[in-house]
């Protein structure tokens, strides 16, 4: 059997799609061991769930450097520090820079909440009810210099109905979220590693 490969999640917030992975990994036929998680931002519940499931739980910063490069080259210190090989960003609310992204080229993923390519960037849930949709979703894709623009790895579509609002809509999302990224995380190792 391969060696599992040693997976980061980044994060910024309550951490449920990286709980979702954790879960995943504890199958010991997942292809990802999820060796840390990493906040940057230190109030970051998602930070205690990971430490509290025994997986080594990391903040830096953003707002502890000058500028964007010298907060990614400090995220990408604590990544060679843990000789991570793959990383999967679960609701990491930050842009990364072109710098950053070429580093991880190909090892990089990202989940976000609509049908890409529609609804990059913010207030996804929104738009999808204000465009009168029919459907909404999330996406798992490659990330690349372009926000929200890498090549799908998977999409899970969410019917909307006609009383959702905002919250009604994003709770219903996330469900399909935590079942999405798993598949999708797997499907992404297994074709890095050519499997």
């Amino acid at each position: 059997m391969r060696p599992r490969v040693r997976t980061a999640i980044l994060i910024s917030g309550r951490g449920s799609n990286m709980m979702s992975l954790v879960k995943a990994a504890q199958d010991p036929d997942y292809p990802a061991e999820i060796s840390c998680v990493i906040s940057n931002r230190p109030d970051a519940a998602g930070l205690q769930k990971a430490a509290t499931a025994g997986i080594d739980a990391i903040s830096v910063d953003h707002k502890a450097f000058p500028n964007r490069r010298a907060f990614e080259e400090a995220l990408d210190g604590a990544l060679q520090d843990r000789d991570i090989q793959f990383i999967a960003c679960a609701g990491f609310m930050r842009v990364l820079t072109p710098w950053f992204v070429d580093r991880w080229d190909g090892k990089l993923i990202n989940i976000h909440p609509s049908l890409l390519p529609k609804y990059k960037g913010l207030h996804t849930h929104q738009r999808a009810l204000e465009a009168g949709d029919s459907y909404a979703g999330a996406t798992v894709h490659w990330v690349v210099s372009e926000v929200d623009g890498g090549d799908i790895i998977d999409q899970v579509k969410v019917p909307i109905l006609d009383d959702d609002t905002h919250e009604s809509l994003q709770a219903r999302v996330l469900e399909q979220e935590l079942n999405l990224y798993p598949k999708a995380l797997k499907s992404a190792i297994n074709s890095t590693l050519g499997g």
